[in-house]
């Protein structure tokens, strides 16, 4: 498979209007992730299947999506491009998602938030590797700086003795797989194609692609999730927030290009964090203030030379 690099995402500095823009859809974007990490761990509790949950509320956001592109007339012709476009993206944005609403259970929706930090780290990594951004000594120290601050807070999270070490691992292991989403879906943007068609293919195609393992891991789960009607109140919510949240995705990511997008995670870190532990009343673990530092250090040096992308 070809990776052209013709692609409509800018990964130029924009004028001071698409800047604005750009931190707009930051916040917008980064503060949704962080409040649907919560809603899962609230599902959860509340007795749904975690990939049921996850593969029924994307579908719904998905298809809602796309009811409004319908309605608006901007479905394109489904071609090969396209349609490899949107299972590449929904095979890789399921797969994250898939691994966050196992693992929120086990590691809490704290600590899961905490790991969005990181994919920015990655995606930098990326992005050198493709010659999509040059070397700066300044971002380097704070890819190291952030990863120290990753390790603190896994090492911090098993020694608690409340996560059990396989979970925590795959829960670090998710920004990875966010990483080389983000640079996909810039290097095989279709050309003319709205950010929200793009995004109700990802979800789509990934909510189909959880079917099976949905059924596998609790084959009365789908079900489940109309059992009662505060699950089905939170099911709801979710759908709402996922429908929002990967519209302005996509149009962050063509406003500002991929590494400038993989700073959601820090937003989502810090929202997810502060309302798991204000709501939920999850504990806060060991050396939580030094792997802060590392990370609020890791994001000051990333950003010495900031531009947008």
């Amino acid at each position: 498979m070809s990776m052209s690099t013709t692609a409509e995402p800018s990964i130029a500095g924009p004028g001071n209007g698409r800047r604005l823009a750009s931190l707009a859809c930051l916040l917008l974007v980064g503060s949704l992730l962080g409040l649907s990490l919560v809603v899962a761990k609230i599902a959860v509790v509340e007795g749904a299947a975690p990939l049921a949950f996850l593969s029924v509320s994307i579908i719904a956001a998905g298809t809602v999506l796309l009811v409004g592109e319908w309605w608006n007339g901007r479905v394109p012709h489904i071609n090969r491009r396209i349609a490899e476009y949107g299972l590449m993206t929904g095979a890789l944005f399921a797969a994250p998602n898939a691994v966050g609403f196992l693992a929120v259970e086990h590691v809490g929706a704290g600590f899961l938030s905490l790991t969005f930090a990181f994919p920015i780290l990655f995606t930098y990594l990326l992005s050198l590797g493709l010659r999509l951004e040059r070397l700066h000594a300044a971002k380097a120290l704070g890819v190291a700086s952030g990863l120290a601050g990753g390790l603190i807070l896994a090492l911090s999270k098993v020694n608690l003795g409340t996560s059990p070490t396989f979970w925590v691992v795959l829960a670090m292991s998710s920004p990875v797989i966010i990483a080389a989403a983000n640079i996909y879906r810039t290097l095989r943007w279709p050309s003319g194609v709205s950010p929200m068609f793009l995004a109700s293919a990802m979800l789509l195609c990934g909510g189909v692609l959880l079917i099976p393992f949905a059924s596998l891991q609790a084959p009365d789960g789908f079900a489940g999730l109309f059992a009662t009607r505060s699950l089905s109140m939170i099911l709801l919510a979710q759908i709402a927030i996922f429908s929002v949240l990967y519209v302005f995705y996509f149009v962050l990511q063509r406003l500002a290009g991929p590494v400038y997008l993989s700073q959601i995670g820090t937003v989502a870190a810090v929202v997810g964090t502060l309302v798991a532990v204000l709501l939920l009343a999850e504990p806060i673990p060991p050396n939580l203030a030094l792997a802060a530092a590392f990370i609020a250090g890791a994001m000051v040096l990333f950003h010495l030379r900031k531009k947008v992308g």
